[in-house]
C-alpha cells in the first residue's frame, strides 16, 4: 500500500473532489429546482467559482509542472539556498495525484539529471539531488573521487569557490565533474575534508544520487539508494531565485536551465 500523507497535493486534491462534487449536484439537481431569481446558497456559490480553478491547478501541479524551492546548500553551486525550480513531472511518466502510482511510461531517468524525489527513509520530506548510478551500476566514491563501473570520471579544477556564506576556515574549490552519457556539471569539494566513502552496485529499479556540494551532502553514500517509485520530476529551470539575508532577488539565475 502507498504511503499517503496529507501535503499540499493531498489537500488540494480533497478540495477539488468536494467542491467538484458539489459543483456536479447542483448542475444535475439543485439548479432545476431553484426558482428564477433564486440565488444559490454560499457553499455552492463559491464551488462553482472555485472548482474549475482547483481543477486546472492540479492538474497542471499534479501532471505538468510543480515549484519547489531550494532550502539548503547540498547543491552548491549548481543550486543556491533561496533559489525556486520548476520539475518536469511526466519527464519519468505520469503519476495519479497523492497516491503516486505510474500510469502511464513516458521515459526513464537518466545519469546527470537534478531529480526532485521522495527522501526513502521519510516519504513526507522532498529532497533534490543528481543521479550519479544508475541500475546495475557500479559505483566507488574514495578519496574525493567518483568511479563509475571501475573508470575514473574526470574532474578539472576551476580553482576556489567564492562563497560569501562559507565558515572562513573551510576553502572549498570548484571542479567540472564529466560523469559518462551526460553534460558536465560543477561540483565542490572542501580541502582538508572528506566526504563519505562508498562501494556499491545499484540494484534493479533504483538509483544512486549525490549532491553537487560533496563535502556538505547528505546522500545516497549515506543512506542508500532511491527507489524509482519515489522520483517526483526533472527539475529543469530556475524561474526565481531571492537572497534570503537580504531578500534581494538575484536576477542573474532567473531562467537558468539547469543539466
Amino acid at each position: 500500500m502507498s504511503n499517503v500523507h496529507m501535503d499540499f497535493e493531498a489537500w488540494l486534491a480533497l478540495a477539488t473532489i468536494i467542491t467538484g462534487i458539489v459543483w456536479l449536484l447542483d448542475k444535475l439537481v439543485f439548479a432545476p429546482r431553484r426558482y428564477d431569481g433564486d440565488a444559490p446558497n454560499w457553499a455552492i456559490e463559491f464551488s462553482r467559482s472555485f472548482f474549475p480553478v482547483l481543477l486546472a491547478v492540479l492538474v497542471l501541479r499534479a501532471f505538468v509542472f510543480e515549484p519547489f524551492r531550494i532550502p539548503s546548500k547540498s547543491m552548491v553551486p549548481t543550486l543556491l539556498v533561496g533559489d525556486f525550480v520548476l520539475v518536469n513531472k511526466f519527464a519519468y511518466g505520469l503519476r495519479a495525484p497523492v497516491f503516486h502510482t505510474k500510469f502511464v511510461d513516458l521515459g526513464e531517468p537518466e545519469r546527470g539529471d537534478v531529480v526532485v524525489f521522495r527522501y526513502p527513509p521519510d516519504p513526507t520530506k522532498d529532497y533534490i539531488k543528481r543521479i550519479i548510478g544508475l541500475p546495475g551500476d557500479q559505483i566507488t566514491y574514495s578519496d574525493e573521487h567518483l568511479s563509475i563501473n571501475g573508470k575514473r570520471v574526470e574532474l578539472a579544477d576551476q580553482g576556489v569557490y567564492d562563497d560569501p556564506d562559507a565558515d572562513v576556515r573551510d576553502s572549498m574549490r570548484k571542479l567540472i565533474e564529466d560523469l559518462p552519457d551526460a553534460q558536465p556539471h560543477p561540483v565542490l569539494q572542501v580541502v582538508g575534508r572528506r566526504g563519505p566513502e562508498v562501494s556499491v552496485t545499484v540494484p534493479d529499479g533504483h538509483y544512486f544520487v549525490m549532491g553537487d556540494n560533496r563535502d556538505n551532502s547528505a546522500d545516497s553514500r549515506i543512506w542508500g539508494f532511491v527507489p524509482e517509485k519515489n522520483f517526483v520530476g526533472k527539475a529543469f529551470m530556475i524561474w526565481m531565485s531571492i537572497d534570503f539575508d537580504d531578500f534581494g532577488v538575484r536576477w542573474a539565475r532567473i531562467g537558468h536551465m539547469l543539466h
